[in-house]
This record gives structure tokens, C-alpha cells and sequence, in this order.
């Protein structure tokens, strides 16, 4: 094996990085070049081995040289990145810290963050050096010729996109922790703030804003009073300089709380009637003062604070008139529409601060800060203000995240990519396009797939198992998981059922347990008993709100979770009430938030099925294992999603200091612009009533079954006859039920085959019963026609003999 799949990191994650991978039309040599990787485009992905490509994925192989410039705009942002962070690493390098041209508080800080003996994990290499790059731009550039080009270049860039304020973008890879990065920052800040009182460039304010409610609850650690807050936990700031602080006021929102609301609350007849006795429209809207004073009353007194955007691609002011070229229809017209109107007011609420408090600056974080699509601006365009560059490359090489592996080849003969990698383009015809599974419906049975769907689901799980068996070698206390992102609720909800098990309706109202295929994931046991605790996870809007995804067991069971649960938002609240009050819906969102952490109740989670909850924000290190069932309209949200599974398990350094190598296997999320679905609101969940046994009271009427000793079967005179010829064979091929074998590949690293092998230890009598069953339900088609147990039986007996003497002709399975 070649010395690029031996020891594909190169780097150690506290260190400047060293060296990289000589990268050729985008893809990686055997030669190891001795330096940094210069800041380029890179998406670090392996190109599939079959020869053709289509137009879509030509387009979307980006170099170094590719650049995005078009005649109608210029785009020239990586080279001004790539000579600051020059600058900054000749800074950097200055021995005496009196010389940083920074103040005593700051050089404390730097000293502490690059040379602290830390009990955990210490803050990697790129989340220092992104502060670093904010520090710099702040402290040191002033005072300098070179330092005032680059402010000035700031200026210009946020004087075209964002004229009222100013904003400073720092770019690092998903998994790289934007999170520490923000705490370090608040404590940069804070510290100076409170012991240098009459400089404008310090603040002690600070607001921070968040694309979904899921990310605002996770960013609580950067409260300096939250149980796991990250200052104490990470040992971000020296013990001494703990009590300073405790006088930071920040407020944590999404950006959906800068939506104007109505202060009355008027139904249309009475507002109509109001408005014509008054003879003029009603103003009932709040005002940016009220907006502002219920969205953050704690920063209402300050004059300056400092706005943090977590996941700042979605925060933009779009062109007024885009570009007369892009031309956008149907879905992808909605889903332009729909990111616009996100932007636009999530930079108008920023820009209201800035007129009624004042913002001293706003510091962007994101893995892509890239313009969206029909923002004016072109597709996948970097944000002109970015000053900082860490890529999901350098973040593989340096062993920061898992490295992600895609299908490169199958044994599906013909054929432009492996079906794998673009498996929502073989199955979306034959996928509900919206509304809920209904009862006994043929097209919505869970276990009436597609094929292609069960055998990528059965050849990612295969390779799960491996997986799974390692971990619990290892002594490894939680599982890894293993996620679906689905296009709308009915397609999550059937694979759901179909990898879970589910209890199928019939038409006299009876139900049987049709056990879920993989059998890790099984929320059922062996004897059809719902597990207190799920193995897999339905999240959606609908899940959220209802909590109906957990056992009405899950309470008892779970009593020390929640119990820490509950302890732990007394604590961040001070309410002993809001521990008291926990509801089913709060009990789901933290399962979802803790999955894969020890002695949490999200802890025993194998397996997640989603539709958008996913794309970003949720964040749990075990995932290993994902599979796309949707379209992806763009490279940003197939990089997001992928994101999801590259946090690493182990943060233990090796006897050369480094990282080991941990991988992701990813089927279904191509590198494409393709169309994006709509999404379906989830229909109402019907109502379920649960039986109980009242004694004493009524054991009076009880009713007493007699013990069956046996059956005895009368069987109509009329007998099934089979005849078999030539056309009776059915030859399994992988153009009929999918690949058997699929080649994935990371950039870097060890390539792994998924296969169907764990299949080939199914009994017959298995095979013959779901055999019989298929055949069954597809003469059936109509819920309320069944097949009588006699029919069943025969065709059975019928279905033996043609698999005996298929077996026999063949010789093989």
C-alpha cells in the first residue's frame, strides 16, 4: 500500500501546519510538499472512476485556477487572505510579546491559548489562529502601513455589500469548532473591556445570532454562568481573570426573533371594522424599539456591542438587480426566494441595532461563507470580507474531522456515476411526493421501497454492523450512529418504519408488528415489545411539537437523565419552575442533542432519520454512516450535511502526536446542483387509545380463554397448480435490485467496499416467507381484500418448490 493511504494526516492539530498533499487537477499524488496549503478552492471529494461525467458535475470541479470572476463582477478574495495570514504568521513568530503591538490583557490571553498546559483538549492550531486574525486586524493594524491596506479593503468590501455596518468573515471547516472560537473571542473582548474602560474597541455587550432554535441551545456553553460553559470547561481564560468575565452581557437568539410582531392580537372582521370607523389603516405592528427591547432588554443600555453570526451564510443584503443570466424556476426559484427573505431579515434586524444601540462590529463564522443561490451574486461566490481561511482539506490533513468517503465505482455495468452517489436520481419517481403514510396503502408500505433504496440502506448497514462490533471491542460506552436525511415526511417516515419496525393496520382494525429490517436499529424486541428507550430517532417539525416519538415508558426508565436534565436548566435559569415543567417536546429536542453522550438520554440513539433537522447545527461526534434520500440543490447543503458526520470520536494523539485517521462512509449526497423539493407540512397523527386491565373492580369480568392443544385445517377441494418453462427464471442482477458491491473513497486515506455479504446467512424458510408474503400483497392490492390463510399456505408450498428446484438448476443463490 502506497505512503498516501498509510498515513494520510500529516500534521498535528495544536501546530502550525507543516505540510500537505501535492493535489493535481484536484485530486491527490504520492508527493508530500514541505510547506502550508496556500488558501484555494478545494472540495475534497474524489472524483468517481467511471470515464463520463455529466454537465453538473463538470461544472462543479473547481481548482485552484478555476476561480468565480465573470465579467460582471470581479471575484479576487483568496489572494488577499493568503498574504494577511503572510503577516500574521511573521507576527506571530515575534518573541517578545511586548513587541505584539497589543495590549498586556491580549498578549496574557495569546500565551495562555498557545502555551497553557491544558487537562483536556487545548484549542486546535486554526481556532487560535482565527482569533489571531481578529486580534491583528483590530489591535495591530492600525498602526501600520501593511495593516491599514487590509482594513481599507474591509471597508470597500462592506461599503458595496453590507453600507451600514462592518463585517469581518473567519472561515473554518465543519468540525473545527466555530464554537470555542466564539468564546475566545467574548473573553478577548470582555477582558479588555472591563479593564480598559475608555477604549472604543473593546465591548462587553455581545449578541449572538443563530440560524434555528437548535444551534441557539447548543450555544448556551458560551455563557459564562452555564454548567458546561466552555470558559471553565476548555480552560479558555487564566483562573485570575474568571471574576471579569462575569460582567459580559450576551444575548443568544435566532435570527427569526427580529420579525416585527403584531402587539394586538385582532381578528380580520373587527380589524376591518376598526380600521373603517377610523378612516386609516391600523398600525398594530411593534415598532424596531419594542422589537429590540424584547429581543435583547439585557444590551439596551450600551452604546456598542459586538455581533457574532453563527452560520453567517445565511446573513446577506442580495443585489438589487441580479444578474440578467440567472434565470430561476419552479423549486429553485421558491428556494431563492425563501433564502432572500431569511437574509434580509436577519441583516435588517442586525442593522436595526446598529441605529438605535450601535454596533461596533459583526464577526461572521461559517464553514461556507459563500452567497446562496439568487442572491444577485454568483452561486458559491466567498463573501468579500473574509480574512480567514481553514478549509475542510487542511482540517482533513491536519486529523481535525473524520475523512468522508463516496461511492467511486460499482459493478453496475454502463453508467455515467456509481448509482450510489446519485441514488436520489434512480429512485424519485417512485417516492410519495407528499402527505403522510396512509394506513394499508400499497404505495406508501414501508417495506415496498424501491430496491435501490433497500440496497443502499442494506449496504451502508452492512458496513454499520462492522462498525458497531469494533466500538463495543473497544469498550467504546456509546454506539455510532448511522443518519438518513430524507426530501419530505413521508419519505422519512417510511424508512423510518421500514429500518425500525412499525405495527401494520388492517382492515378490521387489528395490527401486526412488522419488525424493522435492520435488526440494530429495531425499536421492537424479539417479542414485539416497544423498547423504552428508541435505537432509532424520527425527527421532524411534527416529532418536535408532539413528542411522540418516545415510550410513555421513557420517564420512568430515564429518571436519572432527566433529573440531570432538569437540574441542569435550574441552573442555567435560576427557575425552579422551568425544571418542573418539562414537557415530551423539550424531553425529544435533548435526546436529539445529546446522541452519543454517556449517561444523557440521547445516549442509546443508533440511528437518526430526518428531514432538514440535519443540515446543520446538530452536532454529536459518533456519526459514521449517512445516507441521503433527497435531492441536493446545492453544494452548500451537501457539504452541510456531510458536515454532520465529521466530527471526530477520539481526540487522543498517537505516538507521533497526531490524530488517527477516522472515517465516514456517505451514499446518496452528490457533489451537484440538482432541483430541491418541497417540503410537506406532516399530517395530524391519529389517535391512539391503550387498553388497560382494571382490578379488582371488574375481575368479575374477566374472560377466561381454554388452552389450545391444536388445529385442525380442512382445505378446499379446488388445488393450485405450478407449470414452469423458460420464462419462470428470474435472474437477481444489480441493474434490477441495485449494486452488490460498492467501491468509497476518501480524498486521502483507506478506501472500504460496502456489500450485501451479511445477507447470505438468511435461512430459506426467511427467504420463502417474504417471498410468499410479496407475491401476496401484490395480487392483493386493495387494504381491505386479504388473502385467506389457506391461499397463503399453498402458495407457500408453491414458492418452496420453485426455490428448491431453482437452487438445484443454479447451484447458487
Amino acid at each position: 500500500m502506497s505512503k498516501f493511504f498509510d498515513d494520510p494526516i500529516l500534521n498535528s492539530p495544536y501546530d502550525y501546519p507543516e505540510m500537505h498533499w501535492e493535489l493535481l487537477n484536484g485530486q491527490p499524488t504520492e508527493k508530500i510538499i514541505g510547506n502550508r496549503r496556500r488558501a484555494e478552492f478545494i472540495t475534497p471529494i474524489p472524483k468517481t472512476k467511471k470515464q463520463k461525467q455529466s454537465k453538473q458535475q463538470q461544472e462543479l470541479n473547481l481548482g485552484a485556477d478555476d476561480g468565480l470572476s465573470s465579467e460582471n463582477q470581479k471575484y479576487d478574495e483568496i489572494p488577499i487572505i493568503n498574504e494577511l495570514r503572510s503577516h500574521i504568521d511573521e507576527w506571530r513568530k515575534w518573541p517578545n510579546s511586548s513587541e505584539w503591538q497589543v495590549t498586556p490583557e491580549t498578549a496574557r490571553l495569546l500565551q495562555h491559548w498557545r502555551h497553557h498546559d491544558f487537562q483536556g483538549i487545548r484549542p486546535f492550531f486554526c481556532q487560535v489562529e482565527a482569533v489571531e486574525v481578529a486580534i491583528w486586524l483590530t489591535e495591530v493594524a492600525p498602526k501600520s502601513a501593511n495593516g491599514k491596506k487590509f482594513l481599507a479593503h474591509l471597508a470597500n468590501a462592506n461599503a458595496e455589500a453590507n453600507p451600514e455596518i462592518m463585517r469581518l468573515a473567519l472561515k473554518l471547516a465543519t468540525g473545527a469548532g466555530k464554537t470555542t472560537v466564539m468564546a475566545m473571542l467574548v473573553a478577548w473582548q470582555t477582558i479588555n473591556a472591563v479593564r480598559r474602560p475608555s477604549s472604543k474597541k473593546f465591548t462587553k455587550g455581545f449578541l449572538i445570532v443563530t440560524p434555528g432554535i437548535t444551534i441557539r441551545d447548543r450555544l448556551r456553553v458560551l455563557l459564562p454562568n452555564d454548567p458546561e460553559s466552555y470558559y471553565d470547561t476548555r480552560e479558555l481564560i487564566p483562573s485570575d481573570m474568571a471574576a471579569d468575565l462575569q460582567k459580559a452581557k450576551i444575548v443568544i437568539t435566532n435570527y427569526h426573533a427580529f420579525k416585527l410582531r403584531e402587539r394586538i392580537d385582532l381578528a380580520k372582521g373587527t380589524r376591518g371594522a376598526l380600521e373603517g370607523w377610523r378612516g386609516e389603516k391600523m398600525q398594530t405592528l411593534e415598532t424596531e424599539g419594542q422589537m429590540l427591547q424584547r429581543v435583547m432588554p439585557e444590551l439596551m443600555g450600551m452604546k456598542n456591542i459586538l455581533v457574532l453570526n453563527d452560520e453567517a451564510h445565511h446573513c446577506y443584503r442580495e443585489k438589487p438587480q441580479p444578474d440578467e443570466d440567472e434565470k430561476l424556476k419552479g423549486d429553485e426559484k421558491k428556494e431563492a426566494e425563501q433564502n432572500n427573505e431569511a437574509a434580509r431579515l436577519w441583516i435588517s434586524g442586525i442593522e436595526a441595532v446598529n441605529r438605535k444601540i450601535g454596533v461596533m462590529n459583526v464577526i461572521d463564522l461559517s464553514a461556507t461563507p459563500f452567497f446562496l443561490r439568487g442572491s444577485g451574486y454568483l452561486e458559491g461566490t466567498l463573501f468579500p470580507w473574509t480574512m480567514s481561511d481553514f478549509s475542510l482539506m487542511d482540517a482533513i490533513e491536519c486529523g481535525i474531522v473524520k475523512l468522508p468517503r463516496v461511492p467511486v465505482a460499482d459493478n453496475v455495468p454502463g453508467g455515467d456515476m456509481p448509482k450510489f452517489r446519485t441514488l436520489w436520481e434512480h429512485i424519485r419517481s417512485k417516492m410519495p411526493k407528499k402527505g403522510r403514510a396512509k394506513a394499508g396503502d400499497k404505495e406508501y408500505d414501508p417495506l415496498a421501497i424501491p430496491k435501490l433504496l433497500e440496497s443502499a440502506l442494506q449496504a451502508l448497514y452492512g458496513h454499520y454492523e462492522k462498525t458497531y462490533d469494533l466500538w463495543q471491542e473497544a469498550g467504546i460506552r456509546v454506539p455510532p450512529c448511522f443518519i438518513v436525511v430524507c426530501n419530505n415526511t413521508s419519505t422519512s417516515k417510511l424508512v423510518h418504519d421500514y429500518i425500525s419496525g412499525f405495527e401494520r393496520i388492517h382492515a378490521d382494525g387489528s395490527t401486526t408488528l412488522e419488525n424493522g429490517r435492520l435488526a440494530l436499529f429495531r425499536n421492537f424486541d424479539e417479542h414485539g415489545n416497544r423498547l423504552a428507550r428508541p435505537r432509532t430517532l424520527l425527527i421532524d417539525s411534527r416529532q418536535l411539537e408532539s413528542g411522540d416519538a418516545l415510550d410513555k415508558n421513557f420517564r420512568n426508565l430515564a429518571g436519572d437523565e432527566i433529573e440531570r436534565f432538569r437540574q441542569d436548566i435550574v441552573q442555567r435559569t435560576g427557575n425552579i419552575r422551568d425544571g418542573e415543567s418539562i414537557t415530551d417536546s423539550d424531553l425529544l429536542r435533548e435526546v436529539m442533542n445529546t446522541v452519543g453522550k454517556v449517561d444523557r438520554l440521547g445516549e442509546s440513539i443508533r440511528c437518526v432519520v430526518s428531514v432538514s433537522m440535519l443540515t446543520e447545527g446538530w452536532d454529536t461526534n459518533t456519526v459514521t454512516h449517512v445516507l441521503g434520500v433527497r435531492a441536493f440543490g446545492t453544494q452548500l447543503l451537501c457539504e452541510q450535511v456531510i458536515g454532520r458526520a465529521l466530527r471526530r470520536q477520539s481526540y487522543d494523539l498517537n505516538e507521533k502526536g497526531r490524530f488517527n485517521t477516522e472515517y465516514a462512509d456517505i451514499l446518496g449526497i452528490p457533489f451537484d446542483f440538482t432541483t430541491t423539493p418541497v417540503e410537506v407540512k406532516p399530517a395530524k397523527p391519529r389517535e391512539t387509545i391503550q387498553v388497560k386491565s382494571v382490578r379488582p373492580d371488574r375481575d368479575v369480568l374477566e374472560i377466561r380463554f381454554p388452552r389450545v392443544e391444536g388445529y385442525r385445517v380442512e382445505l378446499p377441494e379446488e388445488r393450485l397448480e405450478a407449470s414452469f418453462n423458460e420464462d419462470s427464471e428470474l435472474v437477481l442482477t444489480p441493474d434490477l435490485v441495485g449494486p452488490s458491491i460498492t467501491r468509497t473513497e476518501g480524498i486521502i486515506g483507506e478506501g472500504v467496499d460496502l456489500t450485501l455479504e451479511h445477507l447470505e446467512d438468511t435461512r430459506k424458510s426467511t427467504v420463502l416467507f417474504h417471498v410468499t408474503k410479496r407475491l401476496l400483497y401484490t395480487k392483493y392490492r386493495d387494504p381491505g381484500d386479504e388473502p385467506e390463510l389457506h391461499l397463503f399456505g399453498q402458495l407457500k408450498r408453491i414458492t418452496r418448490h420453485w426455490i428448491d428446484g431453482y437452487l438445484t438448476c443454479k447451484g447458487n443463490t
